[in-house]
């Protein structure tokens, strides 16, 4: 009798322990399957005008990336904001896998929840998660181009 009762007992700190040694595999397979989806598509590039300047952008391999190509060409009014990004607001929505980065790069195009499309010109610390969509290759005079206010922005195919 005195094992069953001890048995009883342990039972459910064995399966708690196995319920948190699940959740750290979990988390680690959707860690290493964010990862994998995030590697610039070889070839998959697009073209970001802002005014006159012209810049070249690699996508990201993931269905946020594929279902925003899709609507290239694309042209916007981008808002400023914080001194560090423009952003849009897109219609209809577009498939998430939002991560936090913990930083943000200089030329980082991302979603910020379901439709708000963002351009990085600036790199800083965030607490804040997005889905990767791709990003500038070369940030030179992208913070001039981009300029302290609102601004249209086109993106299209390559």
């Amino acid at each position: 009798m005195k094992f069953l009762i001890t048995a009883f007992l342990l039972l459910p700190s064995f399966s708690g322990s196995s319920a948190s040694c699940n959740k750290v595999n979990s988390q680690t397979a959707i860690q290493h399957n964010m990862n994998k989806n995030m590697s610039p598509q070889n070839g998959t590039t697009m073209k970001i005008t802002i005014g006159a300047a012209v810049f070249k952008a690699t996508m990201y391999d993931n269905a946020t990336a594929t279902a925003f190509k899709s609507r290239l060409p694309l042209t916007v009014n981008m808002i400023e904001l914080s001194g560090n990004e423009k952003y849009a607001d897109l219609s209809p929505n577009l498939p998430t896998n939002a991560a936090n980065p913990g930083t943000i790069q200089s030329g980082d195009l991302m979603l910020y929840g379901s439709a708000t499309l963002v351009l990085f010109y600036k790199t800083f610390s965030t607490s804040y998660s997005y889905t990767k969509l791709g990003r500038i290759d070369d940030v030179t005079g992208l913070v001039a181009a981009l300029g302290s206010g609102n601004m249209t922005v086109s993106f299209e195919a390559e």
